[in-house]
Protein backbone atom coordinates (compact mmCIF):
# COMPACT_ATOMS: atom_id res chain seq x y z
CA UNK A 1 0.00 0.00 0.00
CA UNK A 2 1.66 2.97 -0.95
CA UNK A 3 2.75 6.18 1.50
CA UNK A 4 3.47 9.59 0.70
CA UNK A 5 7.00 10.47 1.76
CA UNK A 6 7.57 14.41 1.75
CA UNK A 7 11.39 14.30 3.19
CA UNK A 8 13.25 12.07 0.39
CA UNK A 9 16.66 11.76 2.86
CA UNK A 10 17.49 11.93 6.41
CA UNK A 11 19.27 15.44 7.84
CA UNK A 12 22.98 15.04 7.84
CA UNK A 13 24.78 13.72 11.35
CA UNK A 14 24.99 16.36 13.52
CA UNK A 15 22.13 18.46 11.50
CA UNK A 16 18.44 19.02 12.21
CA UNK A 17 15.70 19.75 9.94
CA UNK A 18 12.53 21.10 10.26
CA UNK A 19 9.58 18.98 9.44
CA UNK A 20 6.92 20.86 10.65
CA UNK A 21 6.61 24.38 12.30
CA UNK A 22 9.06 24.18 15.52
CA UNK A 23 8.89 20.40 15.05
CA UNK A 24 12.73 18.97 14.20
CA UNK A 25 14.07 15.99 13.01
CA UNK A 26 17.75 14.67 14.01
CA UNK A 27 19.25 11.10 13.22
CA UNK A 28 21.78 9.18 15.46
CA UNK A 29 23.37 6.07 14.39
CA UNK A 30 22.88 2.19 15.94
CA UNK A 31 25.39 -0.30 16.17
CA UNK A 32 23.25 -3.30 14.85
CA UNK A 33 22.12 -3.77 11.41
CA UNK A 34 19.25 -1.24 11.90
CA UNK A 35 21.80 1.45 11.56
CA UNK A 36 20.01 4.48 12.81
CA UNK A 37 16.88 6.31 15.07
CA UNK A 38 15.44 9.50 14.22
CA UNK A 39 15.09 11.92 17.31
CA UNK A 40 12.85 14.84 17.60
CA UNK A 41 13.39 18.25 19.07
CA UNK A 42 10.48 20.32 19.52
CA UNK A 43 10.47 23.63 20.57
CA UNK A 44 8.69 25.11 23.75
CA UNK A 45 8.65 27.49 26.02
CA UNK A 46 9.22 27.73 29.77
CA UNK A 47 8.01 30.65 32.03
CA UNK A 48 7.38 32.22 29.16
CA UNK A 49 10.82 31.57 27.56
CA UNK A 50 12.27 30.05 25.04
CA UNK A 51 12.51 26.60 25.56
CA UNK A 52 13.41 23.07 23.83
CA UNK A 53 11.88 19.44 24.32
CA UNK A 54 13.54 16.24 23.55
CA UNK A 55 11.65 13.32 22.40
CA UNK A 56 14.19 10.22 22.92
CA UNK A 57 17.80 10.17 23.25
CA UNK A 58 19.37 7.48 21.26
CA UNK A 59 22.03 4.73 22.18
CA UNK A 60 24.86 5.67 24.76
CA UNK A 61 27.64 5.99 22.52
CA UNK A 62 30.53 8.40 22.93
CA UNK A 63 29.78 9.43 18.39
CA UNK A 64 26.26 10.10 19.90
CA UNK A 65 26.98 11.87 22.60
CA UNK A 66 29.35 13.87 19.97
CA UNK A 67 26.57 14.72 17.43
CA UNK A 68 24.20 15.55 20.26
CA UNK A 69 27.26 17.98 21.54
CA UNK A 70 27.28 19.73 18.01
CA UNK A 71 23.68 20.24 17.72
CA UNK A 72 22.94 21.23 21.84
CA UNK A 73 25.39 23.81 20.94
CA UNK A 74 23.45 25.76 18.10
CA UNK A 75 20.69 25.68 20.11
CA UNK A 76 19.10 28.78 20.94
CA UNK A 77 17.40 28.09 24.38
CA UNK A 78 17.78 25.56 27.35
CA UNK A 79 16.13 21.95 26.83
CA UNK A 80 13.82 21.81 29.64
CA UNK A 81 11.85 18.00 29.38
CA UNK A 82 13.20 15.14 27.82
CA UNK A 83 10.35 12.73 26.92
CA UNK A 84 11.11 8.99 26.12
CA UNK A 85 8.97 7.22 24.43
CA UNK A 86 9.91 3.63 25.72
CA UNK A 87 12.72 1.91 27.86
CA UNK A 88 14.96 0.17 24.52
CA UNK A 89 18.40 1.53 25.16
CA UNK A 90 18.53 3.23 21.85
CA UNK A 91 15.51 6.16 22.86
CA UNK A 92 16.46 6.06 26.77
CA UNK A 93 20.46 5.56 26.63
CA UNK A 94 21.28 9.07 26.49
CA UNK A 95 18.18 10.07 29.09
CA UNK A 96 19.89 10.80 31.96
CA UNK A 97 23.37 12.18 30.16
CA UNK A 98 20.53 14.79 28.43
CA UNK A 99 19.03 15.50 31.79
CA UNK A 100 22.20 16.41 33.86
CA UNK A 101 23.60 18.59 31.10
CA UNK A 102 20.28 20.45 31.59
CA UNK A 103 18.49 19.79 35.13
CA UNK A 104 15.83 18.88 32.75
CA UNK A 105 12.97 16.38 33.83
CA UNK A 106 12.38 12.63 32.62
CA UNK A 107 9.30 11.86 31.06
CA UNK A 108 7.78 8.21 30.85
CA UNK A 109 5.42 6.16 31.22
CA UNK A 110 5.18 3.81 34.32
CA UNK A 111 5.34 0.38 32.37
CA UNK A 112 8.51 2.09 30.42
CA UNK A 113 10.60 3.45 33.69
CA UNK A 114 9.82 -0.02 35.70
CA UNK A 115 10.92 -1.96 32.83
CA UNK A 116 14.02 0.14 31.89
CA UNK A 117 15.67 -0.21 35.59
CA UNK A 118 14.50 -4.40 35.77
CA UNK A 119 16.46 -4.89 32.61
CA UNK A 120 18.99 -2.78 33.53
CA UNK A 121 19.62 -4.42 36.96
CA UNK A 122 18.69 -8.23 35.62
CA UNK A 123 16.25 -7.80 37.96
CA UNK A 124 12.44 -9.62 38.34
CA UNK A 125 12.19 -12.12 35.78
CA UNK A 126 14.48 -10.00 33.35
CA UNK A 127 17.92 -10.17 32.45
CA UNK A 128 19.92 -13.30 29.93
CA UNK A 129 19.73 -15.91 32.41
CA UNK A 130 15.90 -15.76 32.12
CA UNK A 131 15.94 -15.26 28.46
CA UNK A 132 18.31 -18.23 28.24
CA UNK A 133 15.48 -20.72 29.94
CA UNK A 134 12.85 -19.01 28.17
CA UNK A 135 14.65 -19.65 24.80
CA UNK A 136 15.69 -23.73 25.85
CA UNK A 137 12.27 -24.13 26.44
CA UNK A 138 11.39 -23.07 23.43
CA UNK A 139 13.66 -25.10 21.19
CA UNK A 140 16.59 -23.14 20.57
CA UNK A 141 20.46 -25.19 20.38
CA UNK A 142 23.27 -24.81 22.56
CA UNK A 143 25.47 -22.63 19.97
CA UNK A 144 22.90 -19.85 19.70
CA UNK A 145 22.00 -19.75 23.38
CA UNK A 146 26.02 -19.32 24.20
CA UNK A 147 26.30 -16.72 21.59
CA UNK A 148 23.94 -14.80 23.88
CA UNK A 149 25.50 -15.51 26.79
CA UNK A 150 28.28 -14.18 25.89
CA UNK A 151 26.73 -11.02 25.24
CA UNK A 152 25.73 -10.69 29.02
CA UNK A 153 23.75 -7.63 29.70
CA UNK A 154 24.20 -5.82 26.49
CA UNK A 155 21.41 -3.28 27.49
CA UNK A 156 24.19 -1.77 29.96
CA UNK A 157 25.61 -1.25 26.89
CA UNK A 158 23.71 1.01 25.34
CA UNK A 159 21.96 2.35 28.80
CA UNK A 160 25.33 4.04 30.56
CA UNK A 161 22.62 5.44 33.53
CA UNK A 162 19.28 5.99 33.76
CA UNK A 163 17.08 8.56 36.14
CA UNK A 164 15.62 7.74 39.52
CA UNK A 165 13.21 10.06 39.27
CA UNK A 166 10.36 10.33 36.46
CA UNK A 167 7.57 12.40 35.45
CA UNK A 168 4.94 9.63 34.71
CA UNK A 169 2.52 9.92 31.90
CA UNK A 170 -0.62 8.34 31.66
CA UNK A 171 -2.65 7.30 28.44
CA UNK A 172 -4.92 10.28 27.63
CA UNK A 173 -2.72 12.62 28.94
CA UNK A 174 -2.85 16.08 27.69
CA UNK A 175 0.71 18.02 27.53
CA UNK A 176 0.87 21.69 25.96
CA UNK A 177 4.60 22.04 24.10
CA UNK A 178 5.49 25.48 22.29
CA UNK A 179 1.31 26.69 22.96
CA UNK A 180 0.14 23.13 21.13
CA UNK A 181 -1.74 20.55 22.55
CA UNK A 182 -0.38 16.99 22.19
CA UNK A 183 -1.76 13.59 23.39
CA UNK A 184 -0.20 10.89 24.73
CA UNK A 185 -1.19 7.63 23.37
CA UNK A 186 -0.11 4.64 24.72
CA UNK A 187 0.12 1.48 22.88
CA UNK A 188 1.01 -2.44 23.80
CA UNK A 189 2.62 -5.32 22.37
CA UNK A 190 6.32 -3.71 21.60
CA UNK A 191 7.19 -2.76 24.93
CA UNK A 192 4.82 -2.21 28.09
CA UNK A 193 3.41 1.21 27.71
CA UNK A 194 4.93 3.08 24.79
CA UNK A 195 3.81 6.23 24.29
CA UNK A 196 3.01 7.85 21.04
CA UNK A 197 2.37 11.78 20.85
CA UNK A 198 -0.42 13.45 18.82
CA UNK A 199 -0.81 16.87 18.21
CA UNK A 200 -4.10 17.35 16.28
CA UNK A 201 -3.70 20.96 15.83
CA UNK A 202 -0.39 20.52 13.63
CA UNK A 203 -1.87 17.17 12.46
CA UNK A 204 1.60 15.15 13.43
CA UNK A 205 2.24 12.29 15.13
CA UNK A 206 5.44 10.87 16.90
CA UNK A 207 4.84 7.12 16.47
CA UNK A 208 8.56 6.16 17.96
CA UNK A 209 8.38 2.08 17.14
CA UNK A 210 4.97 1.90 17.24
CA UNK A 211 4.38 2.32 13.39
CA UNK A 212 7.12 2.63 10.92
CA UNK A 213 7.03 3.02 7.25
CA UNK A 214 8.82 -0.33 5.62
CA UNK A 215 9.93 -2.64 8.30
CA UNK A 216 7.29 -4.12 10.93
CA UNK A 217 8.45 -3.21 14.47
CA UNK A 218 9.66 -5.87 16.94
CA UNK A 219 7.03 -8.08 18.54
CA UNK A 220 8.13 -10.54 21.30
CA UNK A 221 6.91 -12.68 24.08
CA UNK A 222 9.26 -12.03 27.06
CA UNK A 223 10.58 -14.19 29.74
CA UNK A 224 8.94 -12.18 32.10
CA UNK A 225 5.38 -12.86 30.17
CA UNK A 226 5.76 -16.29 28.82
CA UNK A 227 1.99 -16.17 28.14
CA UNK A 228 1.48 -12.86 26.54
CA UNK A 229 -0.08 -12.32 23.63
CA UNK A 230 1.62 -9.44 22.25
CA UNK A 231 0.87 -9.66 18.77
CA UNK A 232 -2.91 -9.04 20.00
CA UNK A 233 -2.13 -6.53 21.99
CA UNK A 234 -0.18 -4.80 19.43
CA UNK A 235 -2.98 -5.31 16.76
CA UNK A 236 -5.68 -3.78 18.97
CA UNK A 237 -2.78 -0.62 19.66
CA UNK A 238 -2.62 0.26 16.06
CA UNK A 239 -6.35 -0.27 15.36
CA UNK A 240 -6.62 2.86 17.61
CA UNK A 241 -4.47 4.74 14.85
CA UNK A 242 -7.61 4.32 12.48
CA UNK A 243 -9.01 6.91 14.87
CA UNK A 244 -6.58 9.46 12.74
CA UNK A 245 -7.01 11.53 9.87
CA UNK A 246 -5.07 10.16 6.78
CA UNK A 247 -2.92 13.21 6.25
CA UNK A 248 -1.44 12.75 9.66
CA UNK A 249 2.60 13.23 9.22
CA UNK A 250 3.88 10.61 11.09
CA UNK A 251 7.23 10.68 12.74
CA UNK A 252 8.51 7.30 13.04
CA UNK A 253 11.51 6.39 15.23
CA UNK A 254 13.03 4.16 12.15
CA UNK A 255 12.64 5.20 8.22
CA UNK A 256 11.59 8.77 6.73
CA UNK A 257 8.50 10.43 7.50
CA UNK A 258 5.14 9.73 5.81
CA UNK A 259 1.49 10.02 5.22
CA UNK A 260 -1.01 7.28 4.56
CA UNK A 261 -1.27 6.24 8.14
CA UNK A 262 -4.50 4.07 7.49
CA UNK A 263 -3.00 2.55 4.29
CA UNK A 264 0.11 1.56 7.15
CA UNK A 265 -1.85 0.35 9.75
CA UNK A 266 -3.85 -2.27 6.75
CA UNK A 267 -0.35 -2.67 5.79
CA UNK A 268 0.52 -3.97 8.89
CA UNK A 269 -2.32 -6.40 9.94
CA UNK A 270 -1.79 -7.88 6.34
CA UNK A 271 2.31 -8.68 7.06
CA UNK A 272 1.29 -10.15 10.52
CA UNK A 273 -1.92 -12.23 8.65
CA UNK A 274 0.27 -13.46 6.84
CA UNK A 275 3.19 -14.99 9.03
CA UNK A 276 0.74 -16.20 11.03
CA UNK A 277 -0.79 -18.42 8.12
CA UNK A 278 3.02 -19.30 7.01
CA UNK A 279 3.39 -20.70 10.60
CA UNK A 280 0.33 -22.44 10.55
CA UNK A 281 1.08 -24.38 7.48
CA UNK A 282 4.55 -25.43 8.83
CA UNK A 283 2.81 -26.76 11.99
CA UNK A 284 1.78 -30.03 10.38
CA UNK A 285 4.22 -31.81 13.08
CA UNK A 286 5.11 -30.49 16.27
CA UNK A 287 7.31 -27.90 15.83
CA UNK A 288 9.27 -25.21 18.29
CA UNK A 289 9.89 -21.65 17.96
CA UNK A 290 13.56 -22.56 17.25
CA UNK A 291 12.56 -24.94 14.19
CA UNK A 292 10.47 -22.40 12.47
CA UNK A 293 13.16 -19.38 12.87
CA UNK A 294 14.53 -20.19 9.11
CA UNK A 295 10.67 -20.26 8.24
CA UNK A 296 9.73 -16.70 9.53
CA UNK A 297 13.28 -15.21 8.75
CA UNK A 298 14.77 -17.06 5.59
CA UNK A 299 17.98 -15.78 6.24
CA UNK A 300 21.05 -15.22 8.13
CA UNK A 301 20.59 -14.02 11.71
CA UNK A 302 23.59 -12.41 13.96
CA UNK A 303 23.06 -13.00 17.40
CA UNK A 304 21.70 -10.08 18.11
CA UNK A 305 18.92 -10.35 15.62
CA UNK A 306 18.30 -14.21 17.05
CA UNK A 307 17.23 -12.86 20.36
CA UNK A 308 14.37 -11.16 18.61
CA UNK A 309 13.65 -13.41 16.34
CA UNK A 310 13.09 -15.72 19.22
CA UNK A 311 11.12 -12.92 20.30
CA UNK A 312 9.07 -12.61 18.13
CA UNK A 313 8.77 -16.58 16.80
CA UNK A 314 7.28 -16.95 19.96
CA UNK A 315 4.66 -13.89 19.76
CA UNK A 316 2.84 -15.69 16.98
CA UNK A 317 3.14 -19.04 18.16
CA UNK A 318 0.88 -17.72 21.33
CA UNK A 319 -1.61 -15.63 18.97
CA UNK A 320 -2.26 -19.06 17.11
CA UNK A 321 -2.62 -20.98 20.27
CA UNK A 322 -5.12 -18.10 21.46
CA UNK A 323 -6.90 -18.09 18.22
CA UNK A 324 -7.39 -21.55 18.24
CA UNK A 325 -4.83 -22.30 15.34
CA UNK A 326 -2.32 -24.67 16.83
CA UNK A 327 -2.02 -26.81 19.72
CA UNK A 328 0.92 -26.65 22.43
CA UNK A 329 2.51 -29.44 23.08
CA UNK A 330 4.81 -29.55 26.14
CA UNK A 331 7.70 -32.88 25.08
CA UNK A 332 9.29 -34.99 27.73
CA UNK A 333 12.62 -33.18 26.33
CA UNK A 334 11.00 -30.02 28.20
CA UNK A 335 10.79 -28.26 24.87
CA UNK A 336 7.46 -26.74 24.00
CA UNK A 337 6.33 -27.29 20.65
CA UNK A 338 3.24 -26.20 18.32
CA UNK A 339 1.14 -28.51 16.10
CA UNK A 340 -2.05 -27.68 13.53
CA UNK A 341 -4.98 -28.46 14.96
CA UNK A 342 -7.02 -31.42 13.31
Amino acid sequence: MLLDFPFSAPPASGETREVAPGMHWLRMPLPFALDHINLWLLEDERDGQPAWTIVDTGYGLDNVRALWDQILARLDAPVTRIIVTHFHPDHVGLAQWLAEKFDAPIWMTAGEYLTAHAVFHEMAGHGTQPMLRQFTHHGLDAERLGALERRANSYARGVPALPHTYTRMFDGDRITIGGRLWQIRVGYGHSPEHASLYCADAGVLISGDMLLPKISTNISVFAVTPGADSLAQYLDSLDRYRELPEETLVLPSHGLPFVGIHNRVAAQHAHHEERLRVLEDACTEPRSAADLLATLFPRELDTHQVMFAMGEAIAHLNRLEYAGRLVRKDGADGVVRFIRKQ
